[in-house]
């Protein structure tokens, strides 16, 4: 929502936009909210249709200088040659591609014009792409070899997925994320889309993956024939503000910070202590 990314905004938090809001939407949030569009980026499939979308929200919005390529298997030659097409389209935009989970993939999705790639197949709270499909990467040695990959031809990578608190986002930056990306953490607060649920004297709010069902009968409507829904629906815990929750993660990563630097300044001062016998 709105509201939600106006709070993001002043932690300088960064928002990838997804990919079924129209052009005159987006005219519309530009239009109320032009402090936010330096931190958000307009995501894109990768279709004909998509591409010309994508083209009309960026003339539109000469602000925003951030594209989100977002396709659930970045593994196809398709996908790479969309890459390409954008990076010709858009030489001064920054690009993030994805998602993929091996070296391999990110150092091609660089070389086609990506400057950062999203890591992370299956990880999600609410992804059921593992069970459905048997495919999934286990999210922590994804991120170690990705951002390895990726560092080494000056790239970067998002951790998208997997995180449940905020000792996982700290973990994810320290395997070599430069960005991470959060769902459910983010859920259930008055800025989320949707009615309060009240259960059994318990408040609650819907929470469900772009690849749910409820998410492609909103958006697409329904589930085509080939594929299967790979989300789930489910009723996360009322939370309040999610200003709480961003100074709560942003507060553990720093004590995170704190923690680590003072154990490396430990270790390299024993390491470098002359042994006394």
């Amino acid at each position: 929502s709105q509201t939600s990314l106006c709070s993001v905004f002043q932690h300088t938090l960064f928002t990838a936009i997804q990919k079924h809001y129209s052009l005159e939407e987006w005219k519309t949030f530009a239009a109320s909210h032009p402090e936010c569009l330096e931190h958000v980026a307009a995501s894109s499939g990768s279709g004909a249709a998509d591409l010309e979308k994508l083209c009309s929200i960026l003339e539109a919005i000469p602000l925003i200088q951030y594209i989100c390529l977002d396709v659930a298997n970045g593994y196809s030659e398709h996908f790479v040659e969309f890459v390409k097409r954008v990076r010709e389209r858009f030489p001064k935009h920054t690009i993030m591609a994805g998602n993929v989970v091996t070296g391999e993939m990110v150092e091609e999705l660089i070389l086609s014009g990506a400057d950062i790639i999203k890591v992370g197949i299956g990880p999600g709270s609410v992804c059921t792409t593992r069970i459905k499909t048997g495919v999934g990467y286990p999210q922590l040695s994804a991120v170690i070899e990705c951002a390895d990959s990726a560092h080494g031809l000056k790239g970067h990578i998002i951790s998208d997925g997997g995180c449940s608190c905020p000792g996982d986002v700290a973990k994810a930056f320290g395997a070599g994320a430069d960005f991470v990306m959060l769902g459910g953490m983010l859920a259930g607060h008055d800025q989320c889309a949707g009615e309060l649920i009240e259960k059994d004297g318990k408040k609650f709010k819907l929470f469900y993956g772009m690849s749910s069902d409820t998410a492609m009968k909103k958006y697409v409507g329904g589930v085509a024939e080939y594929r299967a829904s790979e989300g789930r629906t489910v009723q996360v815990p009322y939370k309040g503000d999610v200003e709480n929750t961003i100074r709560d993660i942003l507060g553990s990563l720093h004590v995170s910070g704190e923690f680590t630097h003072q154990q490396r300044k430990f270790s390299a001062t024993l390491r470098s202590s002359p042994c006394v016998l």
